[in-house]
């Protein structure tokens, strides 16, 4: 394939490729294998990335509605995601770029853009091999530098919209060495009622993805249950592959138990083997250990945390319930989420948020469900429960704190209410003129500098941090003074705006917002502050014991 200038490309970046693919139906788990697979693969010492495929037509997840998707996942340079990239980065433990996520809105703007500066010298413009060329080169230059790039392909097998990638990756296969190049094929395998192992959905998707050029080097087989040796033969023979290809992921407890179970299948072994680089991995005894460490420990404890926001699916906060769970893994006590509709606080879900331990509003867009939001943080701070607020539970607090504590009645975001007496909460300066919605807000990583002798500093182990956003409104700075003098503290600012917000020890025993999204950094290995500092308040011990001494870097 020819460079293209513009982006210095280099066929040789990257050494080896592992394809997934999926079959039969959506939301299979096949990014939870693959990232297991890919944690596996880091622990034995190879260098690890991974890259998501979605065949939307959306450029990126940033204008998608979370109840149809689930949450915007962000990455540090402000790519705004699908969730699975939460997952990689999770399980992987790295900090992945836009480059990482590629859609087909992505790739049709770049190709489009390019003939209508009249880069394709007149020649005509199709799917292939333009189309197919820049899906490769998205691939390859996403793996730089890796030992191993993991490619997730969005959707199922025979979708319409997928039919691009898949013949990019059959030319991709074509292009590179047979032992660089390895495909994975996730698929269901039903049960039957008299309780048999139904191979029939296993069969029909492989004979759609080898209709296409693909032949699977690996079958997955989801299932409640481990594969019977005859249900493992019976597809081996069926769809080509050796039996020894054909591996279990069964349902577990938890998704981080999935690294451990198809270590226990071998699927590591296997892979490594068929790239040609088992030799090149760290004896069994040198392998890095600690994930199986942590999520085996026997925990001592339960905490109940209510989740309070207007999305009734876990997905939707999928980051938050995922740092929550890596904060008790830290704290070793088992942490249960309680879900409560901030829209319906007037029945039952009031008492659901007041039976809990400790309370957290997530981030959002929009009215609906803010007034019960605004209720759970007066009731937490009023009656002492340990509180986080994220991104608009953080500005949903300044605006609890205005209306009940300054009196200033009517106030509120000038979001959510145009024509607030006291617009608390107000549009950043730069988004005034702008009018396209996807990709435009404040995003990405940036530093917040922290007060010394407070909460966040103690949280955070100094007077800085770095953590990702993703909002259009700040705190108005007309109120600001106003706020502090009536006991609110904002302890961390980004120059003139203000990231951090907490009240005192004589105050409250946890009480802290955020501007950003501190769920979005945490890993099962590198709990984010914030919550553990939640629990913390939880179990008794005191979160801001190190408050009275100078913190510094």
């Amino acid at each position: 394939m020819p460079t293209e200038p513009e982006t210095d490309y280099d066929p040789e970046l990257g050494r080896k490729f592992i394809f997934v693919t999926g079959g039969v139906m959506s939301g299979l788990g096949k990014g939870i294998t693959a990232a297991s697979t890919g944690r596996l693969l880091k622990n034995a010492g190879f260098d690890v990335t991974a890259v998501k495929i979605d065949p939307y037509l959306n450029v990126d997840a940033g204008t998608m509605n979370p109840f149809q998707h689930g949450e915007v996942y962000v990455l540090k340079d402000g790519g705004e995601v699908d969730l699975d990239l939460g997952n990689y980065e999770r399980f992987l433990d790295i900090d992945m770029t836009f480059d990482h996520n590629v859609t087909t809105g992505k790739t049709y703007q770049h190709v489009i853009e390019k003939e209508r500066a009249g880069d394709y010298l007149g020649r005509t413009v199709q799917i292939i091999p333009h189309i197919t060329d820049d899906i490769k080169r998205r691939i390859r230059e996403a793996a730089e530098g890796n030992d191993v790039c993991i490619i997730e392909v969005g959707g199922t097998v025979g979708d319409i919209e997928g039919m691009p990638y898949l013949e990019a990756l059959r030319q991709f296969a074509h292009e590179e060495d047979e032992d660089d190049i390895l495909f994975t094929h996730v698929t269901l395998v039903p049960y039957s009622k008299n309780g048999e192992q139904k191979t029939k959905p296993t069969q029909h998707s492989v004979k759609e993805l080898r209709s296409i050029g693909l032949q699977p080097d690996i079958l997955v087989g989801r299932c409640s249950d481990k594969l019977d040796i005859d249900t493992k033969e019976k597809i081996a023979l069926f769809c080509d592959v050796p039996t020894e290809a054909v591996f279990s992921n069964p349902d577990v407890d938890d998704i981080y138990h999935v690294p451990l179970m198809v270590e226990e299948e071998g699927l590591d072994q296997y892979v490594m083997e068929e790239l040609d680089i088992a030799s090149e991995a760290l004896p069994e005894d040198e392998r890095e250990n600690r994930w199986r460490d942590l999520v085996t420990q026997q925990t001592e404890g339960e905490v109940e945390v209510a989740l309070v926001g207007k999305y009734d699916l876990e997905d939707a906060y999928m980051s938050v319930h995922e740092a929550l769970k890596h904060a008790g893994l830290e704290k070793n006590v088992d942490v249960n989420v309680r879900w409560v509709n901030s829209e319906k606080m007037s029945d039952h879900h009031a008492d659901r948020m007041r039976e809990a331990d400790a309370i957290v509003v997530p981030g959002g867009f929009g009215a609906r469900g803010t007034e019960g939001k605004i209720e759970a943080i007066r009731y937490a701070r009023e009656n002492g429960v340990p509180f986080l607020g994220l991104c608009l539970g953080f500005q949903m607090a300044v605006v609890e704190y205005a209306r009940n504590v300054l009196d200033l009645a009517g106030a509120h975001s000038a979001e959510l209410d145009e024509d607030t007496p006291h617009p608390v909460i107000d549009i950043l300066p730069e988004q005034y003129e702008i009018e396209d919605m996807g990709g435009t807000m404040r995003l990405g990583a940036h530093e917040t500098e922290i007060d010394a002798n407070t909460l966040a500093a103690t949280l955070y182990g100094g007077e800085s941090c770095t953590e990702r956003h993703r909002h259009r409104y700040e705190v108005n700075p007309e109120y600001i003074d106003d706020l502090e003098a009536a006991g609110l503290k904002f302890s961390g600012r980004a120059g003139n705006r203000m990231e951090i917000l907490e009240l005192g020890p004589e105050d409250h025993p946890y009480f802290i917002g955020t501007q950003f999204h501190p769920e979005f950094r945490s890993r099962p290995t590198r709990a984010s502050p914030p919550f553990v500092g939640l629990l913390e308040a939880v179990l008794g011990e005191d979160p801001h014991a190190a408050t009275t001494e100078e913190v510094s870097h």
